[in-house]
């Protein structure tokens, strides 16, 4: 299913929280949607999935509008929250129940969804169990299971690795890209960026409210190595002492900086493209750098949010 958020605008009294924000998300497709603390990924993640009302702008899934008409929207859509209630006397099965209901899911379709979304994510053994009493990574597989139950043809996800371990976010990777193969659009967003870099297509980054950059990751990578104050890493593996080979190579006009990283590893960060890599190359070797491997590393998700981002 296609998603088009256009110009979309909230208001909060004086606080503009999501200014002008527009971008596409094509059918099957993984995006990650990444930006600071208070940037407006959550206000827009609501507006999307219909629990909260844009000031001006719209969001349309195969050309249906979130603003004329939520109820169809909440169909295709599951939402995934960044937090499970901490109810005490409701127990997995009945919080799973209750929403099923909600999707007019009846009698024995109702049963056999359940049991098979409590399959597919893991829970069968906690569903008498109750929610407080659960780790945080149970919580969000409740909280994914719940986001299932209609079978949705897009997700959005809220943080769903927050807090997790690093087993139970191995685990939830796993499950997002089973999900994705099933061709559903699924957009999460997420502060573990080299996670995003692992199991999604592309991005969507965004910064006091407005879109930086939007795409897949090689297109952003593309669009900064444009510049040519831009350019790479390179990592260089020597068999001996690194540091007469970081004094040559700092004075090379393709380098902008480097520093030692181990006990035979530097790493330099060059400007420009395929070029200057090339010339910086030659000329590490016909100075007799004992060079055992160059390995040159484009910009990762990491590298593209703070070199896009002010962290204003």
């Amino acid at each position: 299913m296609r998603v088009e958020v256009n110009h979309l605008v909230r208001r909060f009294q004086r606080t503009l929280a999501v200014d002008d924000v527009s971008f596409t998300l094509e059918p099957g497709c993984l995006f990650g949607f990444v930006g600071p603390n208070g940037a407006g990924k959550t206000t827009t993640i609501r507006i999307m999935a219909a629990l909260d009302e844009a000031t001006s702008g719209d969001v349309c899934y195969d050309g249906v509008s979130v603003s004329d008409y939520p109820d169809e929207v909440r169909r295709v859509v599951g939402y995934m929250p960044d937090t499970l209630p901490e109810n005490a006397d409701l127990r997995v099965w009945e919080y799973l129940d209750f929403f099923a209901r909600a999707f007019q899911l009846r009698g024995a379709r109702r049963r056999r969804t359940l049991g098979e979304i409590e399959e597919f994510v893991g829970i069968g053994p906690l569903r008498e169990k109750f929610l407080n009493q659960l780790s945080k990574g149970m919580k969000q597989r409740v909280a994914l299971a719940r986001a299932l139950l209609h079978n949705p043809s897009v997700l959005i996800l809220d943080e769903p690795a927050a807090g997790l371990d690093p087993r139970a976010r191995l685990e939830l990777r796993d499950l997002l890209k089973v999900l994705a193969t099933q061709r559903k659009t699924i957009f999460l967003s997420s502060h573990i960026l080299s996670e995003l870099q692992d199991m999604c297509d592309g991005a969507v980054i965004i910064e006091r409210g407005r879109i930086l950059s939007a795409g897949t990751f090689s297109a952003l990578a593309e669009g900064r190595t444009r510049d040519p104050e831009q350019g790479g890493r390179i990592r260089l593996t020597l068999l001996r002492d690194p540091d007469p080979v970081l004094k040559f190579a700092l004075e090379q006009p393709q380098v902008r900086g480097g520093r030692r990283i181990g006990a035979n590893q530097l790493q330099l960060e060059f400007r420009g493209g395929d070029a200057e890599c090339a010339a910086l190359m030659v000329a590490l070797f016909q100075s007799g750098a004992p060079i055992t491997e160059f390995r040159r590393q484009e910009f990762g998700l990491e590298e593209l949010f703070m070199s896009m981002t002010g962290g204003k």
